[in-house]
């Protein structure tokens, strides 16, 4: 698979990019970003964005939040990147990390 510039994906969603924590999301992602599937998140699978929900927000981020509150976030991401048909996995936990205010824990 071809190298990725993150940080300038994540740019076309965001103004600045802390790249302390996409190297965090990064590490945290490991193996998964050598497959073209699992490196890209789908909007449209509900399996797949549950398992955002449960594996990054409550995992990794910790947020303790009703889970309707967690997919509220998902799909808020989804929307801010629907027009872009390869949703990066890393660019998409980076949003969701930002809206969290968690950037500084990855």
């Amino acid at each position: 698979m071809a190298e990725v510039s993150y940080t300038a994906d994540i740019k076309k969603f965001t103004e600045s990019v802390d790249q302390k924590a996409v190297d965090g999301i990064v590490r945290f992602l490991g193996i998964a970003l050598k497959s073209r599937d699992s490196s890209h998140v789908a909007c449209s699978s509900n399996s797949e964005l549950e398992r955002v929900r449960e594996s990054f927000l409550k995992r990794k981020l910790k947020l303790s939040e009703e889970d309707a509150a967690l997919d509220g976030r998902i799909r808020a991401v989804c929307e801010a990147m629907k027009a872009d048909t390869s949703k990066h996995r890393v660019t998409f936990y980076y949003l969701l990390a930002e809206k969290a205010g968690k950037l500084g824990e990855l």
